[in-house]
């Protein structure tokens, strides 16, 4: 038979829950917060990517932000002007200026250009690598193991046939998420009218910047002089700067440069459609 002890202590456990229960029925009904409809509209406006691009961690959370008036309706890189206007109409605010922004890989020395110091068989992660080195000479380039594609939700990179990635120009959303995964920060958001850009992060002394990258920038200071604007293009710690308040976006700085590590408009020329329809035509 069961003990007079135990069904007392079974009532009272069984009683204890069912009021806790009940006080916390009552407690979100009293204390819950009434969430704005708005909120709901905006989050099915927004695009579900949660790519982080806007600064929040998901598409809800800017939804919520834009209700509270601490974000603006632009903030959404990855919807683009589109989304920003429809988000402006619910919300009743102007949509702001909406300039689209590039990720730029600021590295030309790939496997054909880059010496390499070493064998690496670590984590085959650029985030592994940059800890030990990585097996290039150049300490500053790309370690080519693809960690920022694998960021890339919108399937707007790849890695080329030299061990370099490839920004498609027609389908980055410009979030960003390649930029922060890359532990050698040689890739930078741009707005899509800058067309003028340093393809290296070298801060090496030229001579040997060049002895262990065909592309380096050996500071030769030709693309300043070259440059119609003063200041547009300094050099600073060993490499060329473009200034792009100042340095007009064309290609005059860049006929003289030896290494070929300056160059004009070459961005947009890098379309997902060109990228595999080159690498198809070279099988």
């Amino acid at each position: 038979m069961i003990s007079s002890n135990v069904i007392i202590s079974a009532v009272s456990m069984g009683g204890i829950g069912a009021a806790l229960a009940l006080f916390l029925a009552f407690a979100d009904e009293k204390l819950k917060v009434e969430e704005d409809p708005r909120v709901e509209a905006l989050a099915g406006i927004l695009p579900g990517s949660n790519c982080g691009g806007c600064g929040y961690p998901g598409c809800r959370m800017l939804a919520e932000k834009l209700i509270a008036g601490t974000a603006l309706p632009n903030a959404c890189v990855a919807g683009g002007k589109d989304t920003a206007l429809k988000l402006a109409e619910i919300l009743g605010v102007d949509a702001g200026e909406h300039k689209r922004m590039i990720a730029v890989v600021l590295c030309n020395g790939g496997d054909a250009e880059a010496e390499r110091r070493a064998s690496y068989r670590g984590e085959m992660t650029c985030t592994a690598a940059h800890i030990t080195g990585g097996d290039k000479s150049c300490a500053y380039g790309c370690l080519g193991y693809g960690e920022c594609v694998e960021a890339c939700r919108f399937d707007a990179m790849a890695m080329n046939d030299n061990g370099l990635p490839v920004v498609f120009h027609d389908k980055c959303v410009g979030c960003g998420a390649c930029a922060r995964a890359c532990p050698r920060d040689i890739i930078e958001m741009h707005p899509e009218d800058h067309k003028l850009f340093v393809y290296c992060r070298s801060r090496d002394k030229g001579a040997y910047a060049k002895k262990v990258c065909k592309v380096s920038c050996i500071a030769c200071s030709l693309c300043v002089k070259d440059c119609v604007v003063p200041g547009g293009i300094v050099i600073k710690d060993n490499l060329a700067t473009v200034n792009y308040s100042l340095a007009p976006q064309n290609d005059e700085s860049i006929k003289r440069c030896p290494t070929r590590c300056i160059l004009f408009g070459v961005e947009e020329l890098a379309t997902r459609d060109a990228f595999y329809a080159s690498r198809k035509n070279a099988i």
